[in-house]
């Protein structure tokens, strides 16, 4: 017997409020936005400017231990990490040690990195410092607007690629799914404000392209179902696509989820904010492409235009599947 997460030939009715699922999403992107714009993100050093050291030390590296070494000199936002080279020899084991810029100063103070290496030498009197680098506000603006940039070219050539594909019914629900996922991680991340780093836009430019592989396959099973059912009324038929296509949506969703939640409990603080977000985005990718993206394709509606032959093949399999 096989386990099946959704059970065969399902007849849900994803419609009978979809003005209320519109509703909801669109209060939740009122909120995320409201929060973004009162009290923003929680940037991390990538966009907020400050100093990498590099230091070395014959003992494997215990993350942990370096971090509460450094607790104690309340510097902000702290990321180490354990550098990884198979060129590396056994007793080389580097680290990469960040801390953010103090006081909007352009980089991390003398002071600071002496205290930093006083510090982690009590921990470990045999580490070495190899590098100091330092990366400023201006550098910081610059990955911003780059980063801002990378998202709205992403869903611009999905808006593209979709309109191409299918017409522009489709690529309006595709998008304000995709613009409803993007907003809502941004808000997350800014109401509970977790550290907003590279590793997130990363995070973001992969929900998109998530949300839109589970949106395309719905739509497929849409634009077939049209082809076949032509005299069906579009809220039927978009119920039945959906229903179709739902034990594919969601095995591919709980499995994905699966692996993430693994990395999230087990894979460090580092990765943390990387894989809460790309948890986030499934969850909301999942909901978008069954509730926004069909409800607005209800919304504006399809155009259907077919030849009188076109119209009885219809009626046959209409009154095949009655």
């Amino acid at each position: 017997m096989r386990l099946r997460l959704v059970k065969r030939n399902t007849n849900f009715d994803f419609f009978t409020r979809w003005k209320l699922w519109l509703g909801i999403s669109a209060l939740m992107v009122m909120i995320g936005a409201a929060s973004f714009l009162y009290q923003g993100l929680n940037f991390g050093i990538d966009f907020r400017g400050g100093t990498t050291i590099r230091t070395e030390s014959p003992l494997p590296v215990v993350v942990s231990e370096y971090r509460d070494a450094i607790a104690v000199l309340e510097l902000g936002d702290v990321t180490i990490t354990e550098v990884f080279d198979p060129q590396f020899r056994d007793d080389q084991n580097v680290a990469m040690i960040r801390i953010q810029a103090q006081d909007d100063q352009e980089s991390v103070t003398t002071e600071v990195i002496e205290a930093v290496e006083g510090a982690m030498k009590a921990v470990r009197p045999d580490i070495k410092f190899i590098s100091v680098e330092s990366v400023g506000p201006k550098v910081s603006g610059e990955l911003i607007n780059t980063a801002i940039i990378a998202v709205v070219l992403a869903i611009g050539a999905v808006l593209i690629y979709i309109w191409l594909r299918f017409e522009w019914q489709f690529a309006a629900g595709a998008v304000l799914a995709l613009i409803h996922d993007v907003v809502l991680t941004i808000g997350v991340f800014s109401e509970l404000q977790i550290r907003f780093d590279l590793a997130i836009i990363a995070a973001l430019l992969t929900i998109v392209g998530y949300s839109l592989n589970d949106t395309v396959v719905v739509f497929d099973r849409v634009r077939e179902n049209l082809r076949k059912y032509k005299n069906r009324p579009l809220k039927e038929l978009l119920n039945m696509s959906i229903n179709e296509t739902l034990s594919r949506t969601f095995m591919t969703s709980v499995t994905t989820l699966l692996a993430l939640i693994a990395l999230f409990v087990l894979g460090g603080d580092v990765i943390r904010g990387f894989v809460f977000a790309m948890i986030w985005g499934v969850i909301v990718g999942t909901y978008s492409s069954i509730f926004v993206a069909t409800a607005a394709l209800l919304y504006f509606g399809v155009k259907r235009d077919w030849s009188k032959q076109d119209l009885n093949a219809g009626n046959q399999y209409a009154n095949i599947d009655a």
